[in-house]
């Protein structure tokens, strides 16, 4: 059974990395008690890149966005965390102080994970945040003109630079193994969230795993793919919600996702320009393509806007997600021995 308030919350994998999963995951930590994040490896740019090279680490930037998203910490660890040297500090400058502690624990552990998890410890987070591979892979994408590039972080610009679209990606080496926590967890799992966040750069590159698609094919859970506000820049540029369907089936096979949850809320025109000039737009929702694939489309108001960005709200998604798990995973059944009609919800 499952109260109707209260109570331990579902059992949620929530894949992706960069910004749009920890967002996320910092809406759903107070919404269940078991709460797990897979996030992506492949990132090789900024001061996780720079660790990446020197030390022959996994990257650590997206696990620790992850862990900062779930940490229960006291607020000066917060901040140590989140602390960036400044210009002028030689190697370190841009360097995240975060980044560096989960090096270190790298240093004196036996694997990638163990040190992920350690660092855990110390934050007293909300769930489990665990790489999707202990392995040091790369990203490569071969782009409609036949190109292909290596390294996450000059995909981007090669897109923006020859205004080719992204054809598919693949990480080096091929087939890493993935982690047997992660592939476990979606096995357990009454929830798994894809997204959101880049597409091809932070979720495609957790289903190129081995195990990971085939894991989440398989699971009964109720699958669902949040679609970004925005394309981006240097990535989806002109892609609607269909092709961002598309590109995940292409990588994974079908039956990944039985749902995917999309933005309904108006983008302020002033924001609306202010993106076009990166070449940038509110994600067109082509319901009838995205039905054509199998796949169910649901729309919420889910934006929520600054001065120069729109991106979900954490509250809006939260609440969208597990209200649509609810809506799925319940039924009513009349309660034993009861004559005056009352009735339970009952899991499915």
């Amino acid at each position: 059974m499952t109260e109707w308030n209260g109570g331990a919350g579902p059992r949620i994998v929530a894949i992706g990395g960069g910004t749009g999963l920890s967002t996320m995951l910092r809406g759903l930590k107070s919404r269940t008690r078991s709460l797990t994040a897979i996030v992506t490896v492949a990132d090789d740019g900024g001061g996780s890149g720079m660790l990446r090279q020197d030390l022959g680490m996994p990257p650590p930037g997206d696990i620790r966005h992850c862990m900062e998203a779930l940490a229960n910490a006291e607020p000066m660890m917060q901040q140590l965390l989140t602390y960036r040297f400044p210009e002028g500090s030689g190697n370190l400058t841009g360097q995240s102080f975060g980044n560096l502690i989960l090096a270190a624990l790298n240093g004196i552990s036996d694997s990638f994970d163990q040190a992920v998890a350690r660092m855990s410890e110390v934050l007293a987070i909300s769930g489990r945040v665990l790489p999707v591979t202990n392995e040091n892979v790369a990203l490569e994408a071969t782009f409609e003109n036949g190109t292909r590039v290596l390294g996450e972080s000059k995909i981007s610009a090669f897109k923006k630079e020859q205004d080719c679209r992204i054809e598919s990606v693949r990480l080096l080496p091929e087939h890493p193994k993935a982690l047997p926590e992660a592939v476990r967890a979606i096995g357990e799992a009454e929830l798994i969230l894809l997204g959101p966040g880049s597409l091809y750069t932070s979720v495609i590159p957790n289903l190129l795993v081995d195990g990971i698609a085939d894991a989440v094919r398989a699971s009964d859970a109720l699958k669902i793919y949040i679609c970004n506000i925005m394309t981006q820049d240097g990535e989806t540029e002109g892609m609607t919600a269909s092709d961002h369907v598309k590109a995940l089936l292409d990588h994974s096979g079908p039956g990944l996702v039985d749902l995917c949850l999309c933005n309904s809320a108006p983008v302020r025109p002033g924001l609306v320009e202010r993106y076009r000039e990166e070449d940038a737009a509110p994600i067109a929702v082509d319901r009838a393509a995205v039905e054509s694939l199998g796949i169910e489309l649901v729309e919420r108001p889910l934006a929520s806007e600054t001065s120069d960005f729109a991106r979900h709200s954490i509250a809006r998604l939260a609440a969208a997600v597990m209200e649509l798990h609810g809506e799925r995973s319940m039924r009513v059944v009349p309660k034993l021995g009861a004559e005056d009609g009352a009735f339970i919800l009952e899991d499915t």
